[in-house]
């Protein structure tokens, strides 16, 4: 029976605990966990704790043996007229960790044992209260085979087949980590502030430590970072990393052994793109900051999940932000909000960064907590200013180190930091939805005045949304192109509010939402000559990117409608290519086309329904129009970006190559893939060699390079996850599904691995067109494989079928497939708890 969990229903948990000791005998099908849990009473209540497939072999209270009846199928209860008040229970039980291909618990990977204990994975090693607010000093011994046994802490013994590892700092059960494997290390050392050398390693399967070396240099930039930005010591003797290939998510924060998609700690020049490199780079920084931010300092329950996300990604976007370019790292932030979280607050999984109630918390880890959550962190700074912010962080490290803490916690020690009332900025919190801001400007006698209206559709379980407190950030542009007014951050508290500035000579043009102040969406009335000036004048990266994406998403948007499509984006295109060379990665995020799906989102916010094979082919036309265009300037610039030396994954070669790849990307469409199959034989690194791959998929004259690419990489798993993605990903839509069974088909689709499965039929839905075909094919193949994958993984599965998220904007043909595909999927026997809460939400979107 599914149940619902309430916020309004948490209560504290009964007991404390002083220490916990488990014992591991590790057995592919039979490992033995003994557990010994020292128990204080804190409160009135029963000694409730969680299991999940465990073979209880024994149970005991202070020695005393207890009836194993006690064990039911995912609780024990032992009443709370049978304890003293202190006390200590163990339990001795048998898991499987070979059968466990839901990757949760401890699990085999490739013949490696590993853990993934968030959100509620402990269950599934031992009897235990499995709730983050319930904290202890962890001390772990592992017997087994295996020449590495690790896990939390420091060592305190390291012997042939018998590892001990104390963990000092009390931890909820969600970070507790163990790995036993063949494995070697890429070692090196940090000294800290304080001046205390900390070990570090990066544990890989034998043959991969070359490609370790960029993740341990951006775990040393990260905790150098920290202890700069944040004043944050690392607090352990060790920090381990370790790379696993089969993980459902991309990395665990476990308190000093980080576990790792592999994906996210292998890379070369030869094997990784730039983007790759990022990546890595962002997610062992994100992980790192945990070590405070989720780990020292946890949420008292699920609900509170924003707290630690939420804040951590902020945090890694000012570390990437540091390390790389700021002003790009801004733009692709925004481009990956709209992508992933605008549409899911538009649709029927739309809920607030602070749910109140879910029914299995796997399914929150959304965009709305991570991506949404860190935009809130953002407007908070951005109120309170940076040394409000400082001072605020500082007292809440200072006030609830140790701690399981709440929303409610985080805002007050804002409001005790910087003596502002942050009742009303707590919606952002609580409401879900994204807020539409309405502009309309009024220019009387050398006065400019701006009328804003703010408002929010009702989501689900939410029909009145009140007014939110939003930083509007703006400037002003003069008709001559120069500022005449800074950026200027205007708070909005009401529905509807104005803001007057006097003195003008001329109408300037508004610079609007500055550095993106606030998450909202953006109705106005502005020419496209006017947008044309702010995208060659605008002081702000962001507005000025934001200018030329809004010219080119009108012109796309009147030509999908069989409109006649404004010219205005292809001609302001000639002066930024001019001065491309000045800022390559800002000139190749302008040149990028707005997606398919953020039309489609675009045009059905505006209350029409989106056609997927217009929107395409106005796409396409617009690509070929420009390509036409502007043919010298992008074959001037595709020559000048190319690597003058070896390559080097900085943000000046990333920034380089980026810009390349744009400019490739429209001559494809005037060479039928000539210069991309020159690229393709030639590069020397995998950004230059993927980018020409989907140029040659795109034209059609992919046959060759596709069978160089796997001969090539055949061995390299996480290479042919690219070479498996990027064909449903490119091919025209129409032949996307085809070329998706057929690749289904092939023996080395090795479905089950997270990683290869999201590579396919990632590939497949993130082809808007061809997911969304009007035939249906799109979304039956989708369904078909999640109905396959739900009995084997049932969190990768609910995860995927996010992708019908947005159906309901589509026309009834479409809904009526889409319907008929998950409508099969909810009434399959024994579908996971998972997957049947996602789709039932889903399915309620189309009633």
């Amino acid at each position: 029976m599914t149940v619902t969990q309430y916020l309004a229903d948490w209560r504290p948990y009964p007991f404390a605990i002083g220490e916990t000791r488990l014992e591991f005998v590790l057995a592919p099908r039979a490992t033995r966990v003994r557990s010994q849990i020292d128990f204080r009473r804190s409160g009135p209540g029963d000694l409730v704790l969680d299991g999940a497939g465990l073979k209880t072999l024994s149970l005991a209270l202070d020695g005393q043996p207890l009836d194993l009846a006690l064990a039911g199928a995912d609780r024990l209860v032992i009443p709370a007229a049978d304890l003293p008040d202190a006390f200590t229970f163990e339990a001795e039980v048998e898991i499987d960790p070979e059968a466990n291909t839901a990757l949760e618990g401890l699990y085999l990977s490739g013949g490696m044992f590993c853990t993934q204990c968030e959100a509620e994975g402990f269950r599934h090693i031992t009897w235990y209260p499995d709730r983050p607010d319930v904290m202890a000093p962890f001390r772990v011994t592992i017997n087994a085979d295996q020449a590495v046994l690790l896990s939390n802490g420091n060592p305190a013994l390291q012997a042939p087949g018998r590892a001990v590892w104390v963990d000092p700092w009390p931890k909820p059960a969600y970070l507790f980590a163990l790995v036993a494997g063949d494995l070697r290390a890429i070692s090196d050392s940090f000294t800290t502030l304080s001046g205390r050398k900390v070990a570090l390693n990066v544990w890989v399967r034998p043959g991969d430590e070359r490609r370790a070396g960029y993740a341990m240099e951006s775990l040393i930039r990260s905790m150098r970072w920290d202890e700069e930005a944040y004043g944050r010591e690392y607090d352990l003797d060790v920090f381990n990393i370790v790379a696993v290939d089969d993980f459902n998510m991309g990395a665990m924060e476990n308190k000093g052994l980080n576990i790792f998609n592999s994906k996210l700690v292998l890379a070369t020049a030869e094997t990784a793109t730039d983007g790759d490199y990022e990546r890595i780079e962002g997610v062992i920084g994100h992980e790192y900051f945990h070590n405070w931010t989720g780990n020292r300092i946890t949420c008292r329950d699920w609900f509170q999940l924003c707290l630690k996300e939420g804040l951590t990604v902020f945090r890694d976007q000012q570390f990437t932000s540091a390390m790389r370019s700021a002003a790009v790292k801004r733009i692709q932030d925004v481009q990956t909000l709209r992508a992933r979280q605008f549409r899911e607050d538009a649709g029927p999984l739309s809920h607030p960064p602070r749910p109140d109630h879910y029914q299995e918390i796997n399914n929150f880890y959304t965009a709305t907590v991570y991506e949404k959550g860190a935009e809130v962190i953002g407007m908070l700074k951005r109120l309170v200013g940076e040394q409000g912010y400082a001072a605020a962080l500082d007292l809440y490290f200072t006030r609830h180190d140790g701690q399981a803490c709440t929303i409610e916690d985080w805002i007050k020690v804002f409001e005790d930091a910087t003596g502002r009332d942050l009742a009303q900025f707590k919606r952002w919190y609580t409401d879900a939805g994204t807020p539409r801001l309405t502009l309309v400007e009024d220019w009387q006698d050398g006065a400019l005045t701006l009328h804003f209206r703010q408002e929010t559709a009702p989501t689900p379980g939410q029909p009145q949304k009140p007014p939110r407190v939003i930083p509007i950030a703006v400037g002003l542009i003069g008709p001559n192109g120069d500022e005449v007014l800074p950026t200027t951050v205007l708070e909005m508290t009401e529905a509807a509010q104005s803001f007057r500035f006097d003195g003008l000579g001329a109408r300037p043009v508004v610079s609007l939402l500055r550095g993106f102040s606030a998450p909202v969406t953006v109705a106005r009335e502005i020419t496209a000559e006017e947008q044309a000036l702010l995208l060659a004048h605008d002081t702000d990266p962001y507005a000025r990117w934001q200018a030329g994406h809004d010219l080119a998403l009108d012109a796309l948007i009147a030509s999908a409608q069989g409109a006649a499509a404004d010219a205005g984006f292809s001609r302001a295109l000639g002066g930024l290519l001019d001065d491309a060379e000045a800022d390559p990665a800002f000139a190749a995020l302008c040149l990028a086309l707005p997606g398919e799906e953020e039309i489609a989102t675009t045009i059905a916010g505006r209350g029409a329904i989106p056609d997927p094979d217009a929107i395409h082919a106005a796409r396409e036309a617009l690509a070929r129009d420009i390509a036409a265009a502007h043919e010298p300037a992008l074959a001037r610039l595709y020559q000048a970006m190319a690597d003058a030396g070896p390559y080097r994954p900085d943000a000046e070669g990333a920034a380089r190559r980026s810009l390349r790849l744009a400019c490739l990307g429209y001559l494809n469409r005037l060479d039928a893939g000539a210069r991309a199959e020159a690229l393709f034989d030639a590069a020397g690194n995998m950004t230059e060699r993927q980018g020409a791959l989907e140029s040659l998929i795109a034209a059609g004259r992919d046959s060759r390079a596709l069978a160089d690419f796997a001969q090539e990489f055949a061995e390299n798993r996480l290479v042919m996850d690219k070479w498996f993605m990027v064909q449903p990903l490119r091919v025209a839509p129409a032949q996307a599904v085809a070329r998706a069974r057929d690749l289904a088909a092939r023996p080395d689709f090795d479905w089950k691995n997270p990683n290869r499965f999201r590579a396919l039929i990632g590939g497949l839905t993130a082809n808007h067109a061809a997911f969304h075909a009007a035939d249906g094919s799109g979304y039956a193949f989708v369904a078909e494989w999640l109905m396959r994958l739900d009995p084997v993984n049932p969190q990768t599965t609910a995860r995927m079928s996010t992708a019908f998220e947005t159906i309901a904007r589509y026309d009834a043909t479409r809904q009526a497939h889409a319907r008929a595909a998950l409508e099969r999927i909810a009434a399959r026997d024994g579908l996971s708890r998972n997957t049947s809460e996602m789709v039932t939400r889903i399915l309620a979107g189309l009633a």
